[in-house]
């Protein structure tokens, strides 16, 4: 074969190879921006962990950063991050490892992340909810008002060895990843069971993660009691992008009722795969805002026929209840004012994005007492000491299977979590929960008068099985000889010998 021969075979080798398509899904043409998401993910775990939840920088790297397994950026002594305890900022990334992204905790809010590349010259512009603190501290203000516990309550019905037995098995993991930081049993609205890992207390306040919806759901609920908002009107979204006639849009179908059923018919970003490119990670890591991005999908299904998990659709909920405000400093101030602070839950921050927005699909800091008077208050009927904060018809919306679940057992209400049929033979079907990512549970049985808190940071996927801690910890008490919802649960009008804040 002459050497013109080859190579012109070598040419039209070369030439076959170059044209050989390469698939789209090989390339990850949004490698950037997930590096920017994992940076500010770092930022956010290390900024709420130091300034938020007040814990030291190896703890974070054992535990709330082993989420992120081997893509966390250095370890406790060195690597590229940066912490400003003076302004308690933190900054990740930078280089090869991505843009950098800074985290700062502001007053009232907790931690929230800027855009990459912008400076300490911008924290003042940043949100901050200032926050009136009660008369008596929290430490002096019996429970649950206050964190004043009386340890010799009397449940003579209670056994203790089968309260011990489900705390070992909650703190025992049965699956790889699985770490239990706190449990904590109410039963008559007495603390009957409280227990911390190591590193932990009663005051450590960690993320709710998605637990956060049912605190958002209370807010909305309000609002709907007063005349604000309306479950079955057509949220008041002007959606992107703008048609010249609002009718002509299809999603001006979608109800607040859709959207706290996980029902919107719209395309599902999040559970796409693209959390972390164009989706809730972007407001919740990276510094971007989310007003915008949650009104761009587009409708794909008939509203109220397909169930979707989606932060988005979680977000539109509370975008609608921030038009129900006249003012910014009105819708900030409001879940404090008209909730939080009327029931004891001093020690939680509910997070923003960087224009001061609530990302209440997730973005919330509390601790097992708080979350537990949060039980309580669904446990009676929205009842607090005779203050009839959340209707009892808003309780039963929320705890009203909404029937696109039912592919998956009917285990979706509005923004709370239902028994799945599968589980009703092992625990009482009436016992509805408030759930988020990394083990966040707290459980209400109405008809053994009880509320379960499990607190975790588990990682590596690891499903805490809330359902069998629910089974466990109900063999303590006295099996209820007659289901009644309504007057099983506590009467608070009995316990109005503590002081009110």
């Amino acid at each position: 074969m002459s050497s013109k021969t080859s190579a012109l075979l070598y040419y039209l080798a070369a030439a076959l190879l170059c044209s050989t398509p390469v698939m789209a899904k090989d390339f990850d043409y949004f490698e950037t921006t997930r590096k920017t998401v994992r940076n500010g993910m770092q930022s956010m775990f290390i900024c709420n962990g130091l300034f938020t939840s007040q814990r030291s920088l190896s703890q974070i790297f054992d535990q709330e950063l082993a989420y992120l397994g081997d893509q966390r950026l250095g370890d406790a002594n060195t690597g590229n991050y940066r912490i400003d305890p003076e302004i308690q900022s933190v900054e990740v990334g930078g280089g090869y490892d991505g843009p950098a992204v800074t985290t700062v905790f502001r007053s009232g809010i907790g931690c929230l992340a800027m855009a990459p590349e912008m400076t300490a010259e911008s924290f003042d512009q940043l949100p901050k909810i200032e926050l009136a603190i009660p008369n008596k501290g929290v430490e002096q203000l019996p429970w649950p008002h206050g964190d004043l516990v009386n340890q010799d309550t009397h449940h003579d019905d209670v056994s203790r060895a089968a309260l011990n037995a489900a705390a070992d098995w909650a703190f025992k993991p049965r699956a790889e990843g699985e770490d239990t930081t706190s449990l904590l049993v109410v039963h008559r609205g007495d603390i009957v069971l409280e227990q911390y890992a190591r590193g932990f207390d009663y005051r450590t306040r960690t993320r709710t993660w998605s637990a956060a919806k049912s605190i958002e759901a209370a807010l909305i609920g309000l609002r709907v009691d007063s005349g604000h908002m309306t479950l079955d009107a057509p949220l008041p979204i002007d959606w992107l992008p703008l048609q010249t006639e609002a009718d002509s849009d299809l999603r001006s179908q979608i109800t607040l009722r859709h959207a706290l059923n996980m029902t919107t018919g719209l395309y599902p970003v999040d559970n796409d795969g693209m959390a972390d490119s164009v989706g809730s990670g972007l407001a919740y890591w990276s510094g971007a805002g989310y007003a915008n991005s949650i009104r761009q999908r587009g409708l794909i299904r008939d509203p109220g026929s397909h169930w979707d998990y989606e932060n988005y659709d979680s977000l539109l909920a509370v975008h609608a209840l921030k038009k129900t405000f006249e003012t910014d400093q009105a819708y900030r101030q409001f879940p404090y004012v008209a909730l939080l602070r009327k029931i004891g839950m001093h020690s939680t921050l509910l997070g923003t994005d960087r224009f001061g927005d609530f990302i209440l699909s997730s973005q919330a800091f509390s601790n097992a007492r708080d979350i537990a008077r949060f039980g309580l208050l669904f446990l009676n009927r929205g009842n607090w000491f005779g203050d009839q904060i959340i209707s009892e018809d808003w309780i039963d919306f929320i705890r009203e299977p909404t029937p696109a679940s039912a592919f998956r057992g009917n285990d979706y209400g509005g923004h709370w979590w239902l028994v799945p049929d599968a589980r009703k033979h092992e625990v009482p079907a009436e016992a509805f929960s408030a759930a988020g990512s990394r083990g966040q549970y707290v459980t209400i049985v109405p008809s053994y008068d009880v509320v379960i808190v499990r607190r975790g940071l588990d990682y590596n996927g690891a499903a805490f099985d809330q359902w069998s801690l629910v089974r466990e910890v109900l063999k303590a008490f006295p099996k209820p000889t007659d289901i009644n919802e309504q007057s099983d649960a506590t009467d608070f009008s009995e316990m109005l010998h503590f002081s009110s804040p």
